[in-house]
């Protein structure tokens, strides 16, 4: 005997595997976005910034061992 498997989809069903599709899409879309740079640093493809071009930090410290003020 052959077992038949009778299944239906109605529009409702169809519209939640749409949006869960297009949900993961722009997950993996925004997720890229955030990590692009780390990953084009971790491929030596782009150089790493530096924290050190802030202009409202205080500078190293002169002789006397005091911050200097830019």
């Amino acid at each position: 005997m052959k077992n038949v498997l009778l299944a239906y989809l109605d529009p409702g069903s169809g519209s939640v595997i749409l949006q869960a599709l297009l949900g993961g899409v722009a997950a993996v879309a925004i997720t890229g976005k955030l990590w692009w740079h780390r990953l084009l640093t971790l491929l030596h493809i782009r150089k790493p910034e530096d924290d050190t071009d802030d202009p409202t930090a205080p500078g190293p410290p002169d002789e006397s061992g005091q911050s200097r003020a830019s």
